[in-house]
């Protein structure tokens, strides 16, 4: 057994607006012991995703929020180090929705085993987990791809459009990216091999849009809506196809933006404009993982970890994130 303490990162007030550090309170508890039936996990990675904004507030949405005084939700990455289930032996790498914890309870339920021979473990929470498989499934099932598409990914460098935009030039698509800075904007094109990048901070979205793509957008694949979204919707062809991702842009607006009234686009241009949970392809999950390591292996699809050492910094890093300030997939390696 191990003889650490449990460090957990819990949820002490509901933000308004922007999340604080103080939004957030770090305890330290006795390592919980499983019952019958039960598993032990000691977490190793932890993944930061723009969704657990939404759970901090007492809202309606696709899934619960989490309660005040209770560990942040979150995906990791763990090892079985006490089993009392017949379906898990110590030393197994495990994901699931573990939270923001060092050691966790589980009676693996909705827990995976990793195969480590694949890539790195905490791929399974980055591009061969959650992350990963949304942009699979989102992009080949909800928008449909065909070569020779013009295809426009915003937030193109983060954990989920980085994989959109490589699998729409697996496909034969032309792709554009929107991102924050020059060096993500060189990064989406060096790197991962994107047509062109737009910064959306620095140019015209809508004048930047008419010079790449006068041909007009096949396909959108939005992880944030906003202004991004506005000039795109403004360039769409006919029978365009539009995947709402995410709408990062909006999560933490104190006043939410005027509702949209660009949708009589989707008339006149017959689009189809369509939100989409990953969760609901859980049956096809060992078919994009086993697609996407075998890319992967191939050179094919490249990934960027942004990785910071510490549960404990988890907050900081967690905000810093929807504020922009990460590059690539947002991880916690949970030791120190």
């Amino acid at each position: 057994m191990p003889t650490e303490i449990n460090v957990r990162v819990l949820l002490k007030s509901r933000p308004t607006g922007f999340p604080v550090e103080d939004d957030f309170e770090v305890v330290e508890s006795p390592i919980p012991q499983p019952q019958q039936g039960e598993i032990l996990l000691e977490s190793m990675w932890l993944s930061l995703d723009p969704y657990m904004r939404g759970r901090m507030n007492d809202a309606k949405s696709y899934a619960p929020s989490v309660d005040i005084g209770e560990p942040m939700v979150g995906g990791a990455v763990a090892k079985v180090v006490e089993s009392r289930s017949p379906l898990f032996n110590p030393g197994d790498i495990v994901e699931g929705r573990f939270g923001w914890q060092s050691y966790a309870i589980s009676n693996g339920i909705a827990v995976r085993k990793v195969d480590e021979s694949l890539a790195p473990v905490q791929t399974a929470v980055g591009v061969l987990g959650m992350p990963g498989l949304t942009a699979y499934f989102g992009f080949l099932d909800v928008c449909d791809p065909t070569p020779g598409d013009t295809v426009v990914v915003s937030a193109a460098s983060g954990a989920v459009g980085q994989i959109v935009g490589q699998i729409a030039k697996i496909m034969g698509c032309k792709v554009i990216g929107t991102v924050g800075s020059e060096p993500k904007a060189k990064f989406i094109v060096e790197e991962l091999g994107f047509d062109y990048a737009i910064n959306y901070k620095t140019s015209d979205v809508a004048q930047s849009l008419d010079n790449l793509c006068p041909e007009g957008i096949d396909v959108y694949f939005d992880n944030v809506g906003g202004i991004v979204t506005d000039a795109v919707m403004d360039r769409i062809n006919i029978g365009a196809r539009i995947a709402i991702c995410g709408q990062i842009s909006q999560y933490n607006l104190k006043t939410p933006d005027l509702a949209p009234r660009n949708l009589g686009l989707l008339t006149r241009s017959q689009a189809k404009m369509e939100g989409f949970l990953v969760f609901a392809y859980e049956s096809r999950y060992d078919e994009g993982i086993a697609r996407m390591a075998a890319w992967i292996k191939e050179g094919k699809l490249k990934y960027k970890e942004d990785v910071v050492i510490g549960l404990k910094n988890a907050p900081k890093t967690f905000i810093g994130m929807l504020n922009g300030e990460n590059f690539g997939k947002t991880l916690i390696k949970v030791a120190e």
